[in-house]
């Protein structure tokens, strides 16, 4: 298995996405943050935005949406081009029935999991999704500090798609960087999810390229 990295476009430059896109090209996704001032205090993209991105990105988009009533909404990521959409526990109320439906519309259906949430709830579901997202930082914002914490959970759902043969990904995000990659892949996480480590180096295909590498030394199958 191998890691996949992921950089967030929230770090980008906005009025520059395009240039913003190409420059990650290197990498295996786009993860792309939707907010819409409710479920977290933060807004950002909407589908329209999501829809162009889709269109011009030079590698597939995973849509992040962290809003109330995904079960409305995250059909139409879909529809916009999604290549995966995610959307939050808590969030959703029919979780594997929206699962199924982005499924038959061809797109990969992801689950997102807070900081102060645990993953075990999920797990008689794990199989209705194509990835389970680990949030190492509270959802909203980019730039904050990497919750170490969290590791334990990576750890406990890796060893219970181990156990059950199932090929669910396990997705990390917040505080990615050449410096933490190591140790979230080593907890058994195979997409990694940075935004400032690599919107913020003079090189973004470098920074990319580091923590792919250090990730890949330490990856825990």
């Amino acid at each position: 298995m191998t890691i996949q990295i992921a950089p967030s476009i929230l770090s980008a430059d906005f009025v520059n996405l395009e240039r913003e896109l190409k420059a990650i090209s290197t990498a295996d996704l786009v993860h792309v943050d939707v907010m819409d001032h409710h479920f977290v205090p933060n807004l950002t993209l909407g589908e329209p935005i999501v829809k162009r991105i889709c269109e011009v990105s030079p590698i597939p988009v995973d849509a992040h949406l962290m809003i109330e009533d995904p079960d409305r909404w995250a059909p139409e990521f879909a529809k916009a081009g999604a290549d995966s959409v995610t959307f939050h526990m808590g969030a959703a109320h029919a979780p594997v029935r929206l699962a199924r439906q982005l499924h038959d519309m061809g797109t990969r259906a992801c689950f997102a999991v807070r900081p102060a949430e645990p993953v075990e709830p999920i797990f008689d579901i794990l199989d209705e999704f194509y990835m389970i997202l680990i949030m190492t930082v509270e959802p909203g914002f980019g730039g904050q500090k990497f919750l170490d914490n969290q590791m334990n959970k990576v750890r406990r759902l890796r060893d219970e798609i181990t156990r059950r043969g199932l090929k669910t990904k396990i997705q990390v995000d917040g505080g990615v960087s050449p410096s933490t990659a190591a140790i979230v892949a080593a907890a058994g996480a195979d997409v990694l999810v940075a935004g400032s480590a690599v919107y913020g180096a003079d090189d973004p295909a470098q920074a990319i390229a580091s923590i792919r590498q250090e990730a890949e030394k330490a990856f825990r199958a």
